[in-house]
């Protein structure tokens, strides 16, 4: 298992948008891929699960993997969060 963590600097937190694209991004992982905020877990492959969190801008996110392509999938998604923050 493999984890990360990332702040949502955005001013829009991560919308619908944003977070379809990670849903994108996750979904071509074999890994089971999971975002975490403030004790809520999301499937990161999961539109609807990720929108749940409600992320917003400056909250803190943990995302984690557990699978043969883990450390692929966190560091992918984690670059993918990186580059929102910066539209």
């Amino acid at each position: 298992m493999k984890e990360a963590n990332v702040q949502v600097t955005n001013e829009t937190g991560l919308h619908a948008r944003p977070a379809a694209q990670v849903v994108q991004v996750a979904t071509k992982f074999k890994s089971q891929i999971y975002a975490f905020k403030d004790g809520k877990k999301a499937d990161t492959k999961s539109l609807v699960d990720l929108l749940g969190l409600g992320i917003c801008q400056n909250d803190q996110l943990t995302i984690r993997a557990e699978g043969k392509d883990e450390s692929r999938a966190i560091e992918q998604l984690v670059s993918l969060i990186k580059a929102i923050n910066n539209t």
